[in-house]
């Protein structure tokens, strides 16, 4: 009996990790800068480019023109969702609204937000679990973008230096 149920064991481990495999960005439920909750399956059928953000980094700048990105390219199916986080060296340690009034006031972000999460270490958010895993990379500073497909599958990573309008993401996005 110990082995029977052993081995069911087993392949209910397996077949939980087989399913774990399949998921997609559509998955995940987050919550907006506001707190409210945030289904992500709202943008299927849509390519998406998840960044995770700070307010007080070098690479800040970027909000401007990731902003245009997304004002130019969502009309034909294109998203860009922020994720603020704190784990780079300070760099967002403003409360959410506090985070919401900055990236209005300097950059006229309209492109969702999100809840400020953690991108890396123990408390990982399993949204950042999930990409870091399916990429087998690590989250290594501020503005790392992650290309999602219109399936909800990841078509990429670019590093936090590559600007929003690099060629590798302009051709990401028209399909090039």
């Amino acid at each position: 009996m110990k082995k029977i149920t052993f081995s069911l064991f087993i392949v209910l481990l397996a077949l939980s990790g087989l399913l774990a495999q399949d998921k997609t960005l559509y998955d995940f439920e987050v919550q907006d800068i506001s707190g409210e909750n945030y289904d992500l399956s709202q943008h299927e059928g849509k390519k998406v480019l998840v960044v995770n953000t700070a307010s007080k980094c070098g690479l800040t700048p970027q909000y401007e023109d990731l902003e245009k990105l997304y004002k130019e390219y969502n009309e034909s199916g294109f998203v860009i969702i922020g994720f603020p986080a704190n784990n780079f060296m300070g760099q967002e340690p403003g409360t959410d609204d506090e985070i919401a009034e900055f990236c209005e006031i300097n950059y006229g972000v309209t492109f969702p937000m999100m809840s400020k999460i953690s991108v890396k270490g123990d408390d990982i958010h399993p949204l950042y679990k999930w990409l870091t895993g399916k990429t087998d990379t690590n989250v290594r500073w501020n503005f790392q973008k992650f290309m999602i497909n219109e399936d909800g599958t990841i078509a990429g990573w670019a590093k936090p230096k590559t600007k929003p309008y690099d060629s590798d993401i302009i051709d990401w996005i028209e399909g090039n």
